[in-house]
């Protein structure tokens, strides 16, 4: 009677080499939230949880001492209809349209300016940059007293040259361009940096090539330099705008909104409604109209970037 021998087992031989791809994917995709789980826990405490927090104030009338009373979309209705908020907003697109052309072209020169290897250049490049490194309050302080109509360094040098106080800080004319200008003193060093590094990107066999081709100065900075600079460009304008619209200790410190609400950019309301007037809930609402303001015009710088910048120099 023939007997059934059981075969042994064959093992696929294409088991492992499909699991171990898939267990290194894993491993390697656990070691990389290993790494990213600090970072990761920052954003979200710090960054996200904060805008949710703020949204959800912004749902209640709130003073700080009593119980808060949810009023649903009520603060965002009021604020509709506030013409000090939308007054606020102005001064503020203003005061970017002010400070952000200039202090990027600035930056963009001087970074051209500076990039030569010249012997003690380092030291020049950081010259730059104290204006940045120094608090905005105490800076604002300083410039306080450089544009003061009675003492001020900066009327007491132009009258050498017969020209009569001016009234920099307490004129509604003046107020808003003198706080621009010293936002624009403050962060041009900074941002030169960023072009700076940008140019030095950028091959020098490309400009020898245009050279070559009988392309001058004027031609290689439009057709070499400025292309290659969008990566550059772009993250300038994404964070100086940012930046731009939260403006506050400037302002704080110099004018306090004044004259009247000549410089009440919208951060100076929201501070004014949330610790003046008591009133969290719309200082939330307010928050997050800022908010909304920044991710609308970085998703529109976005756009544009998206299609119009070069990342391989090659």
């Amino acid at each position: 009677m023939p007997v059934a021998v059981a075969e042994p087992a064959v093992a696929d031989p294409d088991a492992g080499p499909r699991l171990r791809p898939r267990r290194r994917r894993v491993r390697d995709v656990a070691v990389a939230y290993l790494f990213l789980g600090p970072s990761l826990f920052g954003v979200l405490a710090f960054l996200l949880a904060p805008v949710v927090v703020v949204a959800v104030i912004s749902l209640f009338k709130w003073n700080l001492l009593a119980p808060p009373e949810f009023v649903g979309l009520a603060n965002y209705r009021r604020m509709a209809g506030d013409g000090n908020v939308w007054h606020s907003v102005a001064v503020t697109v203003f005061y970017v349209l002010l400070t952000i052309p200039t202090q990027t072209i600035l930056a963009l020169l001087l970074a051209m300016l500076l990039n030569t290897k010249l012997r003690g250049i380092r030291v020049l490049r950081a010259l730059f940059v104290i204006p940045w490194m120094a608090t905005p309050v105490v800076m604002g302080v300083v410039w306080k007293w450089i544009f003061d109509t009675q003492n001020g360094a900066l009327d007491s040098f132009l009258g050498l040259f017969g020209v009569d106080p001016l009234n920099w800080l307490g004129s509604s004319a003046l107020a808003l361009p003198s706080t621009a200008a010293v936002g624009v003193w403050g962060g041009v060093g900074y941002t030169m940096l960023f072009f700076l590094a940008g140019l030095q990107g950028i091959p020098e066999s490309l400009y020898e090539a245009a050279e070559l081709d009988g392309a001058g100065k004027v031609q290689q900075f439009f057709a070499i330099t400025l292309p290659l600079l969008r990566p550059t460009m772009f993250f300038v304008l994404v964070t100086s705008i940012i930046g731009s619209f939260q403006v506050f200790d400037t302002v704080y410190a110099m004018t306090k909104g004044g004259p009247g609400d000549a410089t009440s950019v919208l951060n100076f309301t929201i501070y004014q409604t949330a610790f003046q007037l008591f009133d969290d809930g719309y200082a939330s609402a307010l928050a997050m109209l800022l908010f909304g303001l920044l991710l609308l015009l970085t998703l529109a710088q976005v756009l544009y970037f998206r299609k119009r910048t070069t990342y391989d120099y090659s």
